[in-house]
């Protein structure tokens, strides 16, 4: 057999037929998308929310869940849960005690000046009981609608009936009070779950020459004020003199009285006694003439 036919009669050898054992790829790619999301989805509350099972309520909170879209009225209290993963979301709300702080807000006074308040604290609560109903008909940001927004149309409403001495300077100490029951009195009507504690304003930011006219007019009144603490205190201390001039007098006087009615006790003490001796004197002489007439 020539070496042509002995090529021919050995069979020829391909590439070998695949396995198809894909086991490691796969170890290797499922890995790596592990990796990614632990990096990348912590970055995103949201769809960290998504995809978690277990989930952690903070002290405080409540767990509110949304499956579809659609609240649910299932409300957890604080401690590990757990959830469907991209089926369910869930976000915390706090039913302690909360402080929000509305910033920049402009308004007119009733004679046109505009001011300015650059922030506004609202110390609030939502009740636990009142969680679902809440959320259903305001949604999670509950406090932009009754106190963010609310604050805004009632310092607007507040501005544009007072002036600006009212506003800043006469009605000021008011304006907290009012607030508070302006707030109180809409969330208790049309959501009753939130309780407004306290509302905390400060002093608004007004046009730099109405400012310098009102530190002069305080300074004018400080001096009025200040003269007429002086002008008090001089009469009070001329008052202080005269009724110390008058305890005096009337002590003297006293003393002086005192001293007459002891010269006056010491002369009638002198008289009894002069007549106690002209009686004795009398009485012996009438013994002694009485004496020779007998004799």
């Amino acid at each position: 057999m020539d070496p042509q036919q002995q090529r021919a009669a050995v069979p020829q050898r391909g590439p070998p037929p695949p396995t198809g054992d894909f086991s490691p790829i796969l170890t290797v790619f499922l890995s790596f998308i592990a990796i990614f999301a632990l990096i990348v989805i912590p970055s995103s509350s949201n769809i960290k929310n998504s995809l978690s099972i277990l989930h952690q309520v903070p002290e405080g909170h409540v767990g509110v869940y949304w499956r579809g879209g659609a609240l649910l009225k299932t409300v957890t209290d604080p401690g590990f849960h757990l959830k469907l993963p991209l089926i369910t979301q869930y976000e915390p709300v706090q039913v302690t005690l909360q402080t929000d702080q509305v910033r920049d807000i402009p308004c007119g006074t009733k004679g046109g000046v505009m001011i300015n308040f650059e922030k506004i604290e609202v110390v609030n609560r939502l009740g636990k009981e009142y969680v679902y109903e809440t959320l259903l008909n305001y949604g999670v940001q509950y406090d932009h609608t009754w106190i963010y927004d609310k604050i805004h149309h009632e310092i607007n409403q507040f501005c544009s009936s007072h002036s600006l001495q009212q506003v800043y300077i006469d009605v000021f100490d008011q304006i907290d009070e009012k607030m508070k029951d302006a707030l109180q009195g809409d969330c208790t009507r049309y959501a009753p779950g939130i309780e407004i504690i306290s509302v905390r304003v400060t002093k608004p930011t007004i046009p730099e020459s109405i400012r310098k006219n009102f530190e002069q007019m305080e300074e004018e009144r400080t001096k009025v004020l200040i003269s007429i603490e002086r002008q008090k205190f001089v009469e009070k201390e001329a008052e202080t003199a005269k009724k110390m001039a008058i305890s005096e007098a009337e002590k003297n006087a006293n003393v002086s009285k005192i001293l007459m009615e002891q010269k006056l006790m010491e002369k009638d003490s002198a008289r009894r006694e002069q007549e106690i001796e002209n009686q004795m004197y009398m009485a012996h002489e009438k013994s002694l003439a009485d004496a020779a007439f007998y004799r």
